[in-house]
C-alpha cells in the first residue's frame, strides 16, 4: 500500500529547486502599460501553429498588463545576461524604466519589447489564458521570431544561476 503525505508549499519549492530551467524575460507594452518579468516556467506548446506558454504569478497585480495588452515577447537569456535577469526579477526593486535600461530593445511584430542579443525571441499574440492556483498561464501564438547567436544559455538551478558547460561545440556537421 502506498503512503500519501501532505506536501506543503516549502517542501514543494525545495523539490522544484532541483528542476533546472532556462531563464527568460517576458515583456509587454501597450495601452495597459509596459512590464517585464523574469520567468523560468515557459515552454513550447506546438509548432503548428507556433505556440508557447508562460506562467506568471497572478497574485501580483503588476502582471495584469500582459493580459490587457494582449501581447508578449519571451526573450531567452544568454549566460552573460544574468544582470538583466536579476533586474527584471523584482529582487532589486528597480522601477520599470530602469529595468528596461539594462538591455537594448526593439520590436518585431506585436509591439512588445524584444531583447537584442537574446538567444531567441518569441513575439506573441495572446490567444488564451488559464488561471490555476497562484498562477496564470499565458498561451501565445508566435507571430515574430528572432534567433540570436549560438551562445551558452543562462540556467537557474538550486536557487542560483548556472551556465551549461558542454566542452563540445553546440553543433557538429557531418562530413
Amino acid at each position: 500500500m502506498l503512503k500519501k503525505n501532505d506536501i506543503g508549499p516549502q517542501a514543494y519549492r525545495d523539490a522544484m529547486s532541483h528542476f533546472a530551467g532556462h531563464v527568460h524575460v517576458v515583456t509587454t507594452d501597450g495601452p495597459a502599460g509596459k512590464r517585464g518579468a523574469t520567468v523560468i516556467a515557459a515552454c513550447s506548446v506546438s509548432d503548428t501553429p507556433p505556440t508557447i506558454l508562460v506562467c506568471l504569478n497572478r497574485e501580483n497585480p503588476k502582471n495584469e498588463p500582459f493580459v490587457k495588452n494582449g501581447r508578449f515577447a519571451l526573450n531567452t537569456l544568454a549566460s552573460d545576461q544574468e544582470p538583466l535577469s536579476e533586474g527584471f526579477s523584482g529582487i532589486t526593486g528597480l522601477p520599470v524604466e530602469e529595468r528596461f535600461a539594462l538591455g537594448e530593445w526593439d520590436v518585431i511584430s506585436t509591439g512588445a519589447p524584444t531583447l537584442k542579443g537574446a538567444l531567441a525571441v518569441f513575439d506573441c499574440e495572446l490567444i488564451d489564458t488559464k488561471d490555476l492556483a497562484t498562477h496564470r498561464v499565458l498561451f501565445g501564438k508566435v507571430t515574430g521570431l528572432r534567433i540570436g547567436d549560438n551562445l551558452r544559455p543562462l540556467i537557474y538551478h538550486a536557487r542560483g544561476y548556472h551556465v551549461l558547460d558542454s566542452g563540445a561545440p553546440a553543433f557538429t556537421e557531418k562530413e
